[in-house]
C-alpha cells in the first residue's frame, strides 16, 4: 500500500515540476500591455467598445465613466440594454444625451434560437463602425491610456485577436481565497501563452476585454456562430483561431479591473451556469476534472500529514509547488502571498462549484439565465 502510494505521489510530483517550468517559461514570454509605448494620435485606428448590460445599474455608472474616460481620439461605446427591468436604461439614455461617443440599444425581445449575451453583442457589432473592436463587459474598468497600448501590443506582435488578463478586485476573505486559485487553474489549465501559436490546439477569450480587428470577427463569423454558446467569450477565442486569424495573449496589469462576484456565496451562485458548460456539458469530462483537482491540490496535502518516507518527500514537493504558484498569482492580484496556503480549500471550492453546476444543470434540463430558460439540448447543439 505505501509503495503504491509513494509511486502515485512521485506521479503527481513530476506532472507539478514539468508543469512549474512551462508555466514560468510561459509567464515571462507572454507581453504585457506596458512594454510598449502608447500609439500617437495619428497612429490610432477606430475603436469600437461592446458591451452588453442587463439589470447592470449598481455597477454601470462607475465602468461607463472609465470607458469614457479613455485617452483615445477615435472611438466610441456602443452598449446594448439586454431587457433591463432596473436604471440600467435610464443610466445609459443619461450618458448618452450628454456624450456623442456613447450610443445606446434597448433590446425587447429576445429571438428564438439566441443566449441573450451573445445577442446583444452581435446587435452591438451592428450599430458599431470601428476598425478594431472591444469586446467586454458592463463592470469593467479601465485605464485612460488602455486602447492606445493594447492596440499598440496588438500590432507589434501581428495578432488579429487579444484577450486582456487583468486583475480582479477581491474584498472578502472567500473571494480572495476563490480568485487566486481561479488563476492558478486559469494558469495550468489553459496554458494562455500558447495560444499565440498556430499549431497549437489552445485559445482564449476573456469576457473583461478581447480586443480584435473587425475583418477578422467577421471572417470567423461573428456572434451569430456563437447564438446558442454559453461561454461565449471564450467560444470567440477558438472561433477567431479556427478561422486562421492570429491570436495571442498579453497581460494588462491594473489597466483591466473587474470586481467579479461580491462574495463567495454570489461566486458560486454566478458560475452555475458556466461551469457545466465549460466541461462541455460532459460528465464525463467533469468528473475528470473534478478527479484531477483533487489529486493534484489535495491529495499531496493530506498526505503530506499522513505517510512517511519518500512519500511524504514527494508531497512535500507538491505542496511546496502549489504554494509557490498560488503565492505568485496573489501577488499579482495584489493580495497577500500568505493566501497560498488556501490552496487545497480553493481546490476543494472549484470542485464544489463544478459538481454544483453539473447537478443543478441536469436537474433542471438546462440552464436560466437572464431571465430566460433553455434546454440542454438546444445548448449541446449550439456549442462551437
Amino acid at each position: 500500500m505505501h509503495l503504491a502510494l509513494t509511486i502515485l505521489l512521485g506521479a503527481i510530483a513530476a506532472v507539478w515540476v514539468v508543469g512549474i517550468v512551462a508555466i514560468a517559461r510561459g509567464v515571462l514570454s507572454m507581453p504585457s500591455i506596458y512594454d510598449v509605448e502608447p500609439l500617437a494620435d495619428a497612429a490610432c485606428p477606430s475603436v469600437s467598445v461592446l458591451f452588453a448590460a442587463r439589470d447592470e445599474a449598481e455597477k454601470l455608472r462607475e465602468a461607463l465613466e472609465s470607458m469614457l474616460g479613455l485617452d483615445y481620439p477615435r472611438f466610441e461605446v456602443v452598449a446594448v440594454d439586454d431587457r433591463s427591468t432596473d436604471a440600467t436604461e435610464e443610466i445609459l439614455g443619461r450618458a448618452e444625451a450628454k456624450d456623442a461617443r456613447l450610443r445606446h440599444v434597448r433590446v425587447e425581445e429576445l429571438p428564438e434560437g439566441w443566449l441573450g449575451k451573445p445577442h446583444a453583442l452581435e446587435r452591438a457589432y451592428e450599430n458599431s463602425t470601428g476598425e478594431w473592436l472591444v469586446f467586454t463587459d458592463a463592470d469593467v474598468h479601465f485605464e485612460p491610456d488602455l486602447l492606445r497600448r493594447a492596440i499598440a501590443t496588438a500590432e507589434r506582435e501581428g495578432w488579429d485577436h487579444m484577450p486582456l488578463l487583468g486583475r480582479p478586485k477581491m474584498f472578502t476573505l472567500g473571494e480572495k481565497i476563490g480568485m487566486t486559485f481561479f488563476g492558478v487553474s486559469f494558469m495550468v489549465g489553459l496554458r494562455p501563452w500558447n495560444a499565440s501559436n498556430p499549431d497549437s490546439g489552445v485559445y482564449v477569450g476573456v469576457g473583461a476585454f478581447q480586443l480584435i480587428r473587425r475583418k477578422a470577427y467577421e471572417g470567423s463569423g461573428t456572434h451569430r456562430r456563437l447564438a446558442m454558446e454559453v461561454i461565449d467569450d471564450v467560444k470567440l477565442g477558438k472561433m477567431v483561431k479556427e478561422a486562421g486569424f492570429r491570436s495571442g495573449v498579453a497581460r494588462a496589469d491594473n489597466a483591466v479591473s473587474v470586481h467579479w462576484h461580491a462574495g463567495i456565496l454570489n461566486m458560486v451562485r454566478g458560475t452555475e451556469k458556466n461551469f457545466f458548460a465549460a466541461s462541455a456539458f460532459s460528465v464525463a469530462r467533469t468528473a475528470f476534472h473534478i478527479t484531477g483537482l483533487l489529486m493534484m491540490c489535495v491529495f499531496p496535502w493530506v498526505a503530506l500529514a499522513l505517510t512517511h518516507g519518500w512519500a511524504r518527500a514527494f508531497a512535500a514537493v507538491c505542496v511546496a509547488l502549489a504554494i509557490g504558484l498560488q503565492a505568485g498569482v496573489a501577488v499579482e492580484f495584489g493580495v497577500s502571498p500568505l493566501y497560498a496556503v488556501t490552496h487545497p480549500f480553493g481546490a476543494i471550492l472549484f470542485s464544489w462549484m463544478l459538481a454544483r453546476s453539473t447537478v443543478v444543470t441536469l436537474r433542471q434540463g438546462g440552464i436560466r439565465w437572464r431571465g430566460t430558460f433553455y434546454p440542454l439540448d438546444e445548448l449541446r447543439r449550439g456549442m462551437v
